[in-house]
């Protein structure tokens, strides 16, 4: 007797979940309560320094990676205070605003932003592994403003409708945020525009998150059919570990330039010994120094501000300490201007 052929599968059947990769699994790990954040690094006396009106305006995330490197008992540790949610973020201080560098003025098509000359810069998403308290995008309208939005059509349209678009940059949030997949979608549609030369990639994954830099995105990156600059941004030497030298380096043998930017920033980085250090711990890592921002100007960051006199006088410093090579440019970016403005 034939035995009976097994009943057929249902060809509509929803596929199984793809597991987390492991970037993901740490990402829903990240520290969201700044209280357990102080009382892990022996602070808990200090939690009166803190502002739960400050923390629900700008929630607070800190992967556990990043934690690790910082200082227990240390309330000035400079990687701590760049995620505390205190008190200072909620005075009102004139020439602090909500959009300090003009985003809104300069939006192309949804998502899209176009200051310079050339360059076209995408936002990707909203989404960020760390969130830090310098932000200038703290304020920003993600959910209005998501060129994901129809398979990334209307913000792929903007550029190839203007051929005097040859770089675009990913920004966000951070793009490394999405999926690689989601990122690979964008980038063929984006492939099919013929006047892109170079495309550009801002991300703090590499440093906060290393584990982001995977075999699929590495895959990805040495597949893209342009040079691509791969910005990352570390704003102390302390931020930089074993973790994050492998990922950079996994990254270079991609064939990605890369490239740090910092923002300088009171208590954190405003002297010559940490910025010069910063400089010779990155390229010890194969990071090129690019920008040293002065801090955008938008509401709640006030406390980090340093002054133009002494900004100069730390670049000085630092000139009569390194290579040329090894310091950053000093700029500012101001609304309406056609490039970041050297100071």
């Amino acid at each position: 007797m034939i035995p009976a052929a097994p009943a057929a599968q249902k060809h509509n059947a929803t596929p199984p979940a793809r597991p987390a990769a492991l970037w993901q699994q740490l990402w829903r790990q990240a520290e969201r309560d700044p209280r357990r954040l102080l009382a892990r690094l022996g602070l808990d006396e200090a939690a009166a320094r803190l502002s739960d009106e400050a923390a629900a305006q700008f929630i607070t995330r800190v992967p556990q990676g990043f934690i690790n490197r910082m200082r227990r008992g240390d309330l000035n540790d400079p990687l701590l205070r760049q995620v505390l949610p205190v008190t200072e973020e909620l005075a009102i201080v004139p020439g602090f605003s909500l959009d300090a560098v003009g985003d809104g003025a300069a939006k192309k098509a949804t998502g899209v932003i176009q200051k310079y000359q050339g360059r076209a810069l995408l936002v990707t998403t909203g989404s960020c592994a760390i969130h830090c308290r310098y932000c200038f995008r703290r304020h920003f309208d993600y959910a209005g403003e998501n060129a994901a939005r129809g398979n990334w059509a209307e913000a792929v349209a903007a550029i190839a409708d203007d051929p005097g678009i040859d770089e675009v940059i990913l920004s966000g949030g951070d793009p490394l945020s999405l999926t690689t997949s989601k990122l690979a979608e964008l980038t063929d549609a984006l492939a099919q525009v013929p006047h892109i030369r170079r495309l550009r990639i801002h991300s703090r994954l590499p440093v906060v998150l290393p584990e982001r830099v995977d075999a699929e995105l590495l895959d990805w990156l040495s597949r893209l059919p342009w040079p691509v600059a791969f910005v990352i941004h570390a704003n102390h030497a302390n931020e930089f570990d074993a973790q994050v030298d492998h990922a950079l380096g996994e990254l270079g043998a991609a064939g990605v330039q890369l490239l740090n930017q910092a923002v300088l920033m009171a208590g954190v980085n405003d002297s010559v010994q940490a910025l010069a250090e910063l400089s010779e711990r990155g390229f010890a890592a194969g990071v090129l120094p690019y920008y040293l921002h002065q801090i955008d100007r938008v509401q709640g960051v006030a406390h980090f501000e340093v002054s133009d006199q002494r900004a100069l006088a730390l670049m000085q410093g630092l000139r009569a300490r390194l290579s040329g090579y090894l310091v950053p440019r000093l700029v500012r970016e101001i609304a309406g201007d056609t490039g970041k403005r050297p100071l």
